[in-house]
């Protein structure tokens, strides 16, 4: 005997299945809730494992090669600090470092700085100062390949001027070597002297230095201690002077003239 609805429909039963398969249409179970460890192990999250540092030794490369500018660094400063304070150096006033320079002679007695149009004799050769013409040696780094007169080369040395000077029978290399110094330098000016006693000889106002080559390093050191320092006149120029060479100082009437060229 069978038990109907209104409507004719049938109603089955709940069914729940217990074990087994899913039944047709039913999702799986997605874990929502709390697993419950096994027995005997402790429940949490685990710790994060600590990484294992390996150590791989310095590079070595770097730090020998900010050492190695680091020493050239200290070197240079060294070296500057040793050139500019050793006797002579660029850091003592230049009337030390000319008085250090080895075989340097300096004349300390007056030098007149009169002037005159009449040729001059002097206590030394080449002359260090004394009585002059009226005009200088033009000394904008020339190089003169004959004597000029002294008279003229004076005033150039009253200026602050260098006067280099060789004798004739000086190797040509060695006269090229000097002209490279002067070439082109203000207060620098260059000649051959006749009967000089050594081969080259250096002139500033009062200082004189004779040297064997010119490979000297003293040469350098003259010029760097009394080029301009060692003057009568500072500040007078060395350009418009006489250019002529010779042996005797222009007279009168060629002052002058060169004078008035100049002027107009």
């Amino acid at each position: 005997m069978s038990i109907s609805t209104q409507g004719g429909e049938q109603h089955r039963p709940n069914v729940v299945k217990v074990g087994g398969k899913p039944a047709a249409g039913a999702k799986p179970a997605t874990g929502g809730g709390a697993k419950t460890p096994p027995k005997g192990v402790k429940g949490g999250p685990k710790k994060p494992i600590t990484p294992v540092k390996v150590n791989q030794g310095r590079n070595w490369g770097p730090i020998a090669m900010f050492a190695a500018v680091g020493l050239i660094a200290v070197g240079i400063i060294g070296w500057g600090a040793w050139a500019a304070f050793r006797p002579g150096g660029a850091g003592y006033d230049w009337e030390t470092r000319a008085n250090a320079i080895d075989g340097i002679t300096h004349v300390t007695t007056e030098l007149k700085s009169n002037h005159t149009y009449n040729p001059e004799k002097y206590d030394q050769n080449p002359p260090v100062g004394g009585t002059h013409s009226y005009v200088w040696q033009q000394c904008m780094g020339d190089v003169y390949e004959a004597p000029i007169p002294n008279e003229h080369a004076v005033h150039s040395l009253e200026h602050g001027a260098v006067w280099i000077t060789y004798r004739k029978d000086l190797p040509a290399d060695q006269v090229a070597a000097l002209a490279a110094k002067v070439e082109g330098k203000e207060m620098m000016l260059m000649s051959p002297v006749e009967n000089l006693d050594k081969p080259i000889s250096l002139q500033a106002w009062s200082y004189q230095l004779k040297v064997d080559n010119a490979s000297d390093s003293r040469i350098d050191d003259f010029i760097g201690a009394l080029r301009v320092n060692a003057t009568q006149e500072p500040g007078a120029t060395c350009q418009g002077g006489n250019t002529a060479t010779g042996d005797k100082p222009l007279n009168e009437q060629q002052v002058a003239a060169l004078t008035q060229q100049q002027q107009g």
